[in-house]
């Protein structure tokens, strides 16, 4: 048994990649459809959907990624946030040294944190 999201996008999902690729060079990506990535070890489904659907993606659904360096985390959070919303700024909270939850140019939200 596997479980895998999927995340549907409307047109955006090379936008998304190309994105993501320079935020994550480590990810991979098989070619199909749905396209499949893999970032840090954590699979992703990316479908472009032809169909207009009236619904998106919201930030009540966000992609966690932990680092252990702050400064790792900035530079992941710099290009994430091109174009992007910022959700709750930068900076140390109660629960982590090191925090930042964005929403990304093509609507994905991210929350990133320095391993407390």
């Amino acid at each position: 048994m596997r479980i895998v999201p999927q995340l549907m996008f409307e047109g955006r999902v090379d936008e998304a990649l190309a994105l993501w690729r320079r935020a994550f060079p480590g990810m991979t990506v098989t070619q199909g459809t749905p396209v499949e990535v893999q970032i840090a070890g954590q699979s992703l489904r990316l479908l472009d959907s032809a169909i207009p659907d009236g619904f998106g993606l919201t930030p009540s659904f966000s992609l966690t990624v932990t680092v252990a360096e702050e400064g790792e985390l900035r530079a992941i959070a710099d290009v994430l946030g091109e174009g992007g919303e910022v959700l709750m700024p930068l900076g140390a909270y109660d629960f982590a040294p090191c925090f930042v939850w964005l929403v990304d140019a093509v609507g994905v939200s991210w929350q990133l944190i320095v391993k407390p």
